[in-house]
């Protein structure tokens, strides 16, 4: 259960590390890995526990920031020497979503697939017992269990199929975000991971309004990464929470080299929070939004109009879909 009062990281770290070694003793653990904040501080945590019994399995749906799949897999097997294997599925993905554009439909159809894509890689594996989600507790409370409201849908709540024949492991689903970061300092994972972005399970498929094509996709990428790069250039990746590019699905006239345009709107967010449940937009030097605009409108063909988002959580939620 939920519990209140000062975290303390380490204390929460080597209990449930004891907790893990009883419960999963002598169990094979599958591991729904993405490289973020969550799963990966789940899994070296589960690592600690089991050892060479987790198999980690990184599911590349093909709707990640630019050249995060590569850095994924290179920090996962380099710097922690986890048992991973990448499964390449993104035109499995983009077709599930041709022609899909309700959020709410998006995210289950991505939480469909990648539970589809486990149980044919678990099918695939010998005697797993256990499949390893870093759910956390707003993924909980946002998707409307209990009493709660569904604000939107994570894959990672809600249970297994009842076909796959796995138990779930969801030893980070009673904290908050900034609790995760402090078990993964805990455990001794650098800050570049500790303090990664945080992303989305659907991934760029709820920063891409409408329908998903690769084309847009592209477009997001590009951009999202100019936004990461000034914020880094500027100092602001130590200050600001999260910060990104997304596309509205918006277009408009514009002029470029003295013709007439008509093309897409990047989107940019930024906000301040602790614990993801609340958010203020954040106050972004505007020497820095011209830099981000200019580049973006300059580099990344087809978008003409950069604007920024700022509204606060609630009423908004921090994605826009």
């Amino acid at each position: 259960m939920r519990t209140t009062g000062d975290f303390d990281a380490a204390d929460f770290a080597a209990k449930e590390i004891e907790r893990l070694k009883t419960e999963l003793e002598g169990k094979r653990v599958l591991c729904a890995i993405s490289g973020g904040v969550d799963s990966t501080v789940a899994a070296v945590l589960v690592n600690r526990a089991v050892g060479e019994r987790l198999t980690c399995i990184f599911v590349d749906h093909g709707l990640m920031r630019k050249d995060e799949g590569d850095e994924v897999m290179a920090m996962l097997k380099e710097q922690f020497n986890l048992n991973v294997k990448r499964v390449n599925a993104a035109d499995r993905f983009l077709t599930k979503l041709k022609g899909v554009t309700d959020p709410e439909q998006k995210r289950k159809i991505v939480g469909a697939e990648f539970v589809a894509v486990f149980e044919e890689e678990a099918a695939r594996l010998d005697n797993q017992d256990y499949l390893l989600q870093g759910t956390i507790y707003p993924d909980i409370l946002e998707s409307g269990v209990g009493d709660n409201a569904v604000v939107k849908s994570h894959h990672n709540v809600g249970g297994l199929p009842e076909d796959m024949n796995l138990e779930l492991c969801e030893p980070l689903k009673y904290l908050y975000k900034n609790e995760v970061r402090l078990v993964g300092a805990a455990l001794g994972i650098q800050d570049f991971v500790v303090n990664r972005q945080p992303f989305p399970g659907p991934g760029l498929a709820v920063r891409c309004l409408g329908e998903v094509r690769e084309d847009k996709l592209v477009l997001i990428r590009e951009s999202d990464a100019i936004v990461r790069e000034e914020f880094k250039n500027a100092g602001l990746d130590k200050t600001v929470w999260q910060y990104f590019a997304l596309l509205p699905n918006l277009k408009s006239v514009g002029v470029v080299e003295g013709k007439r345009t008509y093309c897409h709107t990047i989107a940019v967010r930024a906000v301040l929070t602790v614990d993801a449940m609340t958010c203020d937009f954040a106050k972004i030097p505007y020497d820095v939004l011209e830099t981000i605009s200019r580049r973006i409108v300059t580099e990344v063909p087809g978008v003409n109009r950069v604007v920024y988002d700022i509204t606060t959580k609630p009423p908004s939620t921090i994605e826009w879909e």
